[in-house]
């Protein structure tokens, strides 16, 4: 327990909360930066830069972890420090929070390198940020020169509200001309009056809110913000592209929550945005997507730590308000992960297995090597996002004996028993979601159609981000409430560019047809679309629906020709709104056309 009022008279211990703090302000000044920079090869159309950064940048966190958990250790002896120390380098950093702009990142840090050094048997409350200790609420930055969260524009009448809009996208002063920006402004304005009614009335407060910073992933920039009128509210997302002569372009305007949601999906890279307040950040886009936890917004702009700490504490605080059991998922089981799930809590826990069948040439590291490419690639909405954690505690009540006995069978090296308490090791979590092929047994035939164009979209938006998903059996996808088809089995994915796509070679005779193995060498990355049928289109509605829209798939060209211009360098746009939504452009044909599939939110 804390003495009253506590003790704060080690020096060791100020030495050790204000190098955790210069640790973390070092990290996030280079986070700045790389995410800054964002603007600049956006204006220069440097994709394969953009794509580069992104990776680099997920991993700078955990190597300004290693670098403040090696300082504290050479410098303050840390992991020697008895545990009174370590509760006053706590109380000390909260002290050094005083007016700092990201203090929720920056107990997220402190956590993670306190972690980083001393046993589990001491992780309590005493010294790590369990629960948040400095509000991030009306955070701002007081310097004069300093730019506001958001910048916000009162045109008073319908005339003025072109001239506003545009001032409004001319502010993030992008060094690229317009093809033609009253155009698209126009075009803007024209989809707000479809609708709303060209004859709404502004009311006395009618304002259009931006973000200051311009959210840059893939190809595109969004301008994101939102109008207010009276007691309505509504998002407004614009997204900026490059033409074929290096000019800029609006394509669409964004106006709902269920686009926002799509564009901020859990199953999309992350964005690069400038951020000096991240908290004001999240708030505002929870405005516009109440619905969305805001760990999933951290995720979504980057901040990958911050969020798998606030969904660690929206998990403990769901576990005290429930009382159900942890089960083994439903649906097929895996052959390289014991999944569970809580029926009550919308994700599933993934466990690597000890052992594999023999058709699973893989280890534990291979499989681990997966999920990080997926992580650190473009997942283009279609891949979803892993969650990675070591050492998870549950209570032990909470298990059903089926899934203890599935644990201790499948993977007994990543158990432990402390108490009342299970120790899971190393696990991914993921947002549950509807497996593929119970979905279509259960599906009607507008469904079932809906479902298997989807499935295909996925995987040809996987082919546009140069991925092959490997295992493409419909138990390895899921369907999300929105009705989007997203792959969640990582253990087999290879880059398109690293796989060799072959025809089948001509039977010699008919014992060859008949034969149980195939009579042509196969090599480790040779694939063969043609066989995919054999696997996938036993049922004849759904080999009808997939005949119909997606037999290229079935075809070794398809695959062939993608391979080709990936390695080429031409990077494919995968847009999370459909193509009738984009905006006429009366010039050349348009650059950006998706030449695979677009796709269509429900």
């Amino acid at each position: 327990m804390h003495q009253f009022p506590p003790r704060l008279d080690s020096p060791v211990a100020f030495a050790m909360a204000r190098t955790m703090l210069e640790g973390f302000n070092r990290h996030y000044r280079l986070f700045r930066q790389v995410s800054a920079a964002a603007k600049e090869r956006f204006e220069r159309a440097d994709w394969a830069g953009q794509q580069a950064a992104q990776r680099e940048r997920i991993a700078f966190y955990d190597q300004r972890v290693d670098e403040g958990a090696e300082r504290l250790q050479k410098e303050l002896d840390a992991g020697s420090q008895p545990m009174e120390v370590w509760q006053q380098a706590k109380l000390h950093f909260i002290g050094l929070l005083i007016n700092h702009h990201q203090p929720e990142l920056a107990e997220t840090f402190f956590n993670s390198v306190t972690t980083k050094i001393l046993r589990r048997e001491h992780f309590n409350n005493e010294f790590l940020f369990v629960r948040p200790a400095v509000s991030t609420e009306y955070i701002e930055n007081e310097e004069p020169a300093a730019k506001p969260t958001f910048r916000v524009y009162y045109p008073h009448t319908h005339a003025a509200l072109h001239g506003c809009l545009r001032r409004a996208i001319e502010n993030f002063q992008l060094a690229l001309p317009f093809e033609d920006l009253d155009r698209d402004v126009g075009q803007v304005l024209e989809a707000v009056r479809k609708r709303f009614g060209s004859d709404v009335r502004l009311r006395a407060n009618f304002q259009i809110q931006m973000l200051d910073s311009l959210f840059f992933r893939n190809k595109g920039a969004y301008a994101v913000g939102k109008v207010i009128n009276g007691f309505a509210e509504f998002p407004l997302a614009l997204p900026i592209l490059h033409n074929e002569r290096g000019q800029l372009y609006i394509d669409t305007v964004l106006l709902c929550e269920d686009d926002m949601l799509l564009l901020f999906s859990f199953a999309r890279a992350y964005f690069m945005v400038d951020m000096e307040i991240p908290s004001a950040y999240v708030q505002f886009l929870r405005s516009l997507m109440p619905r969305k936890p805001r760990a999933e917004l951290y995720n979504a702009l980057g901040l990958a730590k911050q969020g798998k700490t606030l969904f660690y504490r929206d998990f403990l605080y769901h576990l005290r308000h429930s009382s159900d059991q942890f089960i083994v998922a439903p649906g097929i089981k895996g052959m390289v992960m014991v999944v569970f799930t809580l029926p009550s809590f919308p994700f599933v826990f993934k466990v690597i297995k000890d052992f594999y069948p023999p058709q699973k040439d893989t280890t534990r590291d291979k499989i681990k090597g997966k999920y990080l490419l997926v992580k650190q690639h473009d997942r283009v909405g279609r891949m979803a996002e892993t969650l990675e954690y070591s050492n998870v505690a549950f209570p032990r009540a909470r298990f059903s004996p089926e899934l203890i006995q599935e644990i201790e069978t499948y993977c007994p090296s990543q158990l432990e028993y402390d108490g009342d308490t299970i120790i899971i090791r190393h696990c991914y979590i993921e947002r549950r979601m509807i497996p593929l092929n119970i979905y279509l047994q259960e599906a009607d035939d507008a469904q079932l159609e809906a479902a298997v164009i989807e499935y295909g979209n996925a995987i040809k938006d996987m082919v546009a981000a140069n991925i092959f998903p490997g295992d493409m059996l419909w138990k390895n996808f899921g369907i999300t409430r929105h009705g989007k088809v997203v792959f969640y089995d990582y253990d087999e994915i290879e880059y398109i560019t690293d796989c060799n796509f072959r025809r089948v070679p001509p039977a010699r005779c008919e014992e060859d047809e008949m034969a149980a193995e195939p009579w042509y060498a196969v090599g480790p990355h040779d694939v063969f679309p043609e066989t995919f049928g054999q696997f996938l289109l036993g049922n004849p509605k759904v080999r009808a629906v997939f005949m119909k829209h997606h037999a290229d798939l079935l075809d070794p060209v398809f695959w062939q020709e993608h391979q080709s211009r990936i390695r080429e360098g031409h990077l494919y746009d995968v847009f999370t709104y459909e193509a009738s939504r984009r905006f006429p452009r009366p010039l050349d044909a348009p650059a950006h056309s998706h030449p695979i599939t677009m796709e269509t939110p429900s």
